[in-house]
């Protein structure tokens, strides 16, 4: 069986299933319009716009069919692996909450709360070969403090976090984490990522973010196309033919589920991309060449050394001699200080203190992300408690913004529990719409003999027949995308060499 052969019988679903797979037979004597029905209307007016455009989508529509097709048998497992780990780590969020409770919560809420210092003092206590890092204040009644601390033994990107009870500064369990996640969702969240397989598997993830939008908007197309040219309406083209039996329900499903959820694959794709390593980088320099980098608020300490360019994580790379040089903060105000210090400026929920370093003060964040987010920030001198710096997220660049609400709606953080459920439901419609894309192919197959050919090869060149004011943009849009999300044009070239390379054998094949 060739990709050729197997495109053909997707090409036009609808067709009734005849000896040569021609599609349905025409009344003698009766003319049908290129891509109607007969007894259909006759279509447009040759000559006008209309029918310019209805002759240009039936030239793209063979090009969809057959780019959809690559998409759907070859791309597919990916998409479909994705959407069951991304549905697992929709899950992680909860399933932290009851798997990690007693290091999240307190046994009992006390009347008040002890000083960050004494719960910083107890947390060095239960680990003294950490070394302090960051303070989570414990951001609801009944949870619990973290104090982050790197840690000798760790991978990199690994901490140590002690949890703390607030009002007894007791310590109640300690946990290597990975940012916020606990080591369920670490795990799952790396498992989503990269199948656990380190830096070669996130190529996995971003073939599958690379495709994703292409197939979904693809789809769209070719199923919008559809319908306009069976006059189904608009309910036809949204809700499922209950009437359909065999491949054509399930075919009414793949298409009318796909609208439902063309958006939400869009978004997926576009965030996760963002994330990824050759896409991602370039949607970086994009986003800094925009003016839309996320800024970082300025800590630095009179009398520090400059810090090297490269926005937030600048200074991190600094020689050793220059850290060498840079002043020992003096901290008069302690870890309640500060918190005290940007209260007054209004940076009061979920908090995240990072500790002053050689050369910087303390650094105060809101991590809120849900809607209404809460994300300010400011720097605090510990020697006197002054603000040295403010950053409302009022003040971010809209990319910046923008990038934030997507990656939090990926994440499931905006909207809470309600954000992770519509991502677990969404995930399990991707993998329907894969078994279901699968099955049409299946049912496809002639019933004579019950081989896996699915029928007579698409006419090759269709491209040929796209007016040159569509070809040429097309091919610039195409090599354009392909250069700017690599893992697409890299696999789009080997998709079309060994369809090249399966038309060559067969045409020599013929006599």
């Amino acid at each position: 069986m060739s990709l050729d052969e197997a495109v053909v019988r997707t090409a036009d679903p609808d067709a009734p299933e005849t000896e040569t797979g021609t599609g349905a037979e025409t009344a003698p004597g009766t003319a049908t319009a290129p891509g109607s029905t007969p007894g259909s209307n006759p279509g447009p007016t040759p000559g006008s716009s209309s029918a310019r455009t209805a002759g240009t989508w039936a030239a793209l529509r063979p090009l969809l069919l057959r780019l959809h097709f690559y998409a759907g048998v070859l791309i597919a497992p990916l998409l479909l692996v994705a959407a069951t780990t991304g549905l697992l780590y929709a899950g992680s969020w909860q399933a932290e909450k009851i798997l990690y409770a007693d290091q999240l919560t307190v046994d009992r809420v006390g009347a008040s709360t002890q000083p960050l210092a004494a719960q910083v003092a107890a947390a060095k206590n239960a680990a003294p070969q950490g070394t302090v890092s960051a303070v989570w204040p414990a951001p609801e009644a009944d949870a619990t403090t973290r104090v982050i601390m790197e840690s000798p033994g760790l991978a990199e990107g690994e901490t140590l976090t002690v949890f703390v009870d607030p009002y007894t500064a007791e310590v109640r369990g300690k946990l290597t984490t990975v940012g916020d996640a606990l080591p369920l969702r670490a795990w799952l969240s790396e498992f989503h990522s990269s199948l656990q397989l380190g830096e070669f598997g996130r190529n996995y993830s971003e073939l599958a973010a690379s495709w994703l939008w292409v197939v979904a908007l693809g789809g769209l197309a070719l199923w919008i196309g559809r319908r306009r040219t069976r006059t189904a309406g608009r309910a036809g083209l949204v809700l499922p033919d209950r009437t359909a039996t065999g491949r054509r329900k399930t075919l009414s499903w793949h298409g009318s589920v796909g609208v439902w959820i063309v958006l939400g694959l869009v978004g997926l794709s576009a965030t996760g991309l963002t994330w990824s390593r050759y896409a991602g980088e370039n949607i970086g320099e994009l986003k800094d060449g925009l003016g839309g980098g996320t800024p970082a608020v300025a800590a630095k300490l009179p009398g520090a050394p400059a810090a090297e360019a490269g926005g937030e994580h600048a200074g991190h790379g600094a020689a050793a001699g220059d850290q060498a040089a840079a002043p020992a903060p003096v901290d008069v105000i302690g870890i309640d200080g500060a918190v005290a210090a940007a209260r007054s400026a209004g940076v009061t929920a979920s908090l995240r203190i990072t500790v002053p370093a050689q050369g910087k003060g303390y650094v105060v964040k809101e991590q809120d992300k849900q809607v209404p987010v809460h994300l300010d920030a400011v720097a605090v001198d510990p020697a006197d408690g002054r603000v040295m710096d403010e950053l409302r997220f009022a003040d971010h660049p809209l990319l910046a913004q923008l990038t934030r609400f997507g990656i939090d709606l990926h994440m499931g953080l905006t909207f809470g529990l309600a954000n992770q459920l519509a991502l677990a439901v969404l995930a399990l419609l991707v993998m329907a719409m894969v078994v279901w894309g699968y099955r049409m192919w299946w049912l496809r197959r002639p019933t004579k003999d019950r081989t896996l050919s699915v029928g007579r090869p698409q006419p090759r060149g269709a491209w040929r027949k796209l007016p040159v004011t569509v070809l040429l943009p097309l091919a610039a849009a195409t090599a354009l995308v392909g250069w700017f999300v690599p893992m697409l044009g890299i696999s789009l070239l080997v998709f079309l060499a060994g369809d090249l390379a399966l038309g060559f054998a067969a045409a020599r094949r013929t006599p």
